[in-house]
């Protein structure tokens, strides 16, 4: 069975970066191949006079409400929210968010096989944010308007599981799985 991974990160700070990687995982073995590093600027406008409190379980929700939307006015089927895809991202957007590893996709193939899911392919998404209102939404935004995040939103997946965390220094990491699998068994 060829197993793919697709990569993408959006930088929401004032600043949009992305980086779209591919990474094969049939030998799992990660080949990465960057594509796209064009910043965008953001209008200040959208930046949040204060630094707020975040409820993550909130914001996660909030991110999957604005994805099956986004898929449904597409006319792609939506997706389910998975809780053990869902811990996957969470540990990940923890660890960013305590420094424990960078801004980055670093270890995503070991979350996926963590996922006790038979799977054909899987993406990830990560964006950080800090002095937004709604930094739910701008990493929404930011995972629209660039093509390899787009890429990720409109795949072939059928599952998928988001996990939000925000430091003391009010920097917010979201970080967003899609998993396609044709049977939800465990392995």
């Amino acid at each position: 069975m060829f197993r793919q991974t697709a990569f993408g990160i959006a930088l929401s700070t004032l600043v949009l970066a992305t980086g779209l990687m591919n990474a094969p995982v049939p030998s799992h073995s990660s080949t990465k191949q960057a594509t796209d590093d064009q910043p965008l600027s953001i209008p200040s406008n959208q930046v949040a006079a204060s630094t707020t409190v975040f409820q993550t379980t909130a914001l996660e929700k909030s991110v999957f409400d604005q994805i099956n939307r986004y898929r449904a006015s597409k006319k792609l089927p939506k997706l389910k929210l998975n809780a053990n895809i869902t811990r996957q991202a969470r540990i990940h957007s923890q660890n960013m968010a305590r420094g424990k590893v960078p801004f980055s996709h670093q270890g995503f193939e070991l979350r996926v096989k963590a996922i006790p899911l038979h799977y054909n392919s899987a993406a990830e998404n990560v964006a950080f944010n800090q002095g937004y209102t709604n930094p739910a939404s701008q990493a929404v935004i930011g995972w629209l308007e660039s093509p390899g995040h787009l890429k990720n939103l409109r795949g072939n997946y059928n599952l998928t599981g988001i996990g939000v965390a925000a430091n003391q220094q009010g920097e917010v990491y979201l970080t967003q799985i899609f998993v396609h699998t044709s049977t939800a068994r465990r392995k």
